[in-house]
């Protein structure tokens, strides 16, 4: 190395050989060569590498002139962020940071940005070497050589898990409540919005709770805010027992909680999920120790040619649960207007079931129960019917509820109970059909003092052996004491009826006592059936439940089958027996004994 005249440093590269006549040394020939201009080159190149691997973002480099792009280079901080050392990435594509969540849009643009040789910024989800995710913002740039072809694509990636984040948190906080978790105001308002602008387009019913608690504020003021705030969170998880796949609950302010559903088929479905709410909290909190009664008044609204904004539908259930505290508390009130008086229309229908009662206006229908595999039938359900005098058949769904909220639930479940056990014997007897029928039992009945007296007393009376008899309660039965309740089954079981467990998966406490129930059946719920083939989610479940089921002995049915396809499909999940109208709807105990012994027919292996 040496300083030039003009005071710039330069270095040279020097060879020297030696000069030798008849083998002695008399001189030396030498080469210098200026190399000051690829020591700069190299410096730099050392300069730019040490930057490479000193910044905390991934740099990748890719082969443009391969067809499948494959890794050429990358720093330490792609190994960092991913989890892939160097040798285990070179060589293979970016493909494999994919994963199931990657946004597509996102690797349409970049493969876009690639076909065409140009430069791409993105943002997208990939997955690390241990299967957890990131968030990377990606910078893609082409490296052309001199004579314009395409040789590399470097790629820039920033970590921007943590921001992305701190995003979603502000976000959150913006629209659900700290507190409870729930959505607060401002999600329920756009989502009723949206719900609305929905129903002008395809008109369908949307229908808004509004529910305002009874008695919060003594307990509030009485036992400090701290146990106010655990009742609060403890409400929004039991209200989440009544609210389906599409439906809102959100928490509106203090004690106030609103509901918004767009699935409902009648004014009638939501008067039934408001006294399923009453219930629900009427049951006691425990919180710290302590047992807490808290009710709610409950204002219902829908829309109609009256309300033609939806902040209209708000303000009208609004103005319902004020009505409701005026009557009293604990009850619920249909925003009137110029609708429909349905609590009027809800005391002549109780008038109307009390003198059905006494003039035998019922009828029970029955549903077979088939084998999955061979379609055979297994068993049958019995579903009560009223021949209403005036306005025809009216359905389950809007007496029971009524015939539950009055008590009259008592005796028409005990005449349910008599006449299937009469059915049951009158096929036998008279067209040989042997094989158990199932009846549904109301909680408030299955918690009645005298319950099992009547199912010795039907059983008595028909002649019929007990284990042709099966009870299907809904776990329901257990918000009042599971105690009690599984004291109950096992006093059936110890009689030879057996008990299935109805409805299973929709509750809340169905896999915490599953293992304690002297059960020797449950019932899928349809909501997990009607779309298995396309939903994975319920697919899921349905396959966790039937294996868990058989790992605890209990034969599983599946209701609603309204398709082949679906009946394939649980029989390939080795569900045991299914139930819908694929197979047959309910029809009268006349039509049973003309039934075949298989339908509709056999699943070809």
């Amino acid at each position: 190395m040496g300083t030039h005249r003009d005071g710039y440093p330069y270095r040279l590269e020097i060879l020297n050989f030696p000069v030798t006549i008849d083998g002695e040394v008399v001189g030396v020939y030498g080469i210098c060569r200026d190399i000051t201009a690829r020591k700069q080159e190299e410096e730099e190149r050392r300069l730019l590498e040490r930057g490479i691997q000193a910044t905390p973002n991934a740099v990748l480099m890719a082969d443009a002139t391969e067809p499948d792009l494959p890794l050429v280079y990358v720093n330490d901080a792609f190994s960092a962020i991913t989890g892939y050392a160097p040798k285990e990435a070179l060589g293979r594509n970016c493909r494999f940071l994919q994963g199931p969540d990657t946004d597509p849009e996102a690797i349409i643009a970049l493969r876009w940005a690639i076909s065409e040789q140009q430069s791409a910024d993105v943002t997208l989800r990939n997955y690390r070497k241990d299967g957890t995710p990131f968030w990377k913002h990606l910078s893609l740039s082409p490296v052309f050589d001199e004579a314009g072809a395409c040789t590399h694509y470097i790629g820039i990636q920033q970590d921007i898990t943590l921001q992305r984040e701190q995003e979603d948190q502000l976000a959150y906080h913006t629209t659900h409540d700290l507190l409870t978790g729930l959505p607060n105001r401002t999600a329920f308002d756009e989502r009723l919005q949206e719900a609305f602008a929905r129903v002008q387009e395809e008109p369908g019913l949307l229908v808004v709770m509004h529910l305002d608690l009874d008695g919060f504020k003594t307990i509030n003021d009485g036992l400090g805010y701290h146990i106010g705030n655990q009742l609060l969170v403890a409400v929004g998880e039991r209200l989440h027992q009544v609210v389906g796949e599409g439906d809102t609950l959100a928490r509106m302010t203090g004690d106030e909680f609103i509901l918004l559903f767009t699935n409902l088929d009648d004014r009638q479905a939501g008067v039934e999920i408001a006294e399923r709410v009453l219930n629900t909290l009427s049951q006691p909190f425990m919180v710290e120790g302590k047992p807490l009664h808290i009710s709610t008044s409950i204002g219902i609204a829908c829309n109609g040619e009256s309300v033609a904004y939806a902040y209209e539908l708000m303000q009208c259930a609004d103005l319902a649960v004020a009505d409701a505290k005026q009557q009293g508390r604990n009850t619920w009130h249909w925003y009137q207007g110029d609708q429909q008086r349905l609590t009027e229309e809800a005391v002549l229908l109780r008038h109307d079931l009390h003198t059905a009662l006494h003039e035998d206006q019922f009828e029970l229908y029955y549903q077979p129960i088939v084998e999955a595999v061979s379609g055979r039938i297994r068993g049958l359900e019995a579903l009560i019917r009223w021949h209403h005098p005036k306005r025809g058949m009216i359905s389950p769904g809007v007496f029971i509820p009524l015939a539950e909220q009055t008590g009259q639930i008592i005796p028409l479940g005990r005449w349910i109970l008599r006449r299937a056990c009469q059915d049951a014997a009158a096929m036998r007897d008279t067209g040989g059909l042997v094989m158990p029928v199932a009846v549904n039992i109301s909680s408030l009945q299955f918690r009645r003092d005298g319950f099992l007296a009547d199912v010795r007393t039907a059983l008595e009376e028909a002649d019929l052996p007990p284990e042709l008899l099966e009870i299907e309660v809904t776990e329901s039965v257990l918000i009042d004491g599971a105690v009690r309740a599984i004291e109950l089954i096992n006093t059936l079981k110890a009689m030879g009826v057996r008990v299935a467990l109805d409805d299973f998966g929709t509750g809340f406490s169905s896999l915490s006592y599953l293992r304690d129930l002297p059960i020797h059946k449950v019932k899928l719920d349809r909501a997990f059936i009607q779309d298995i083939a396309t939903n994975r989610s319920n697919a899921a479940i349905v396959q966790g439940i039937i294996a868990m089921a058989h790992h605890l002995d209990l034969v599983v049915v599946a209701e609603g089958i309204e398709e082949r396809e679906q009946q394939l499909d649980l029989v390939r999940r080795n569900c045991d027996l299914l139930q819908g109208y694929y197979f047959a709807k309910p029809m009268p105990r006349e039509a049973v004994m003309e039934l075949p012994e298989t339908l509709p027919a056999p699943v070809g292996g």
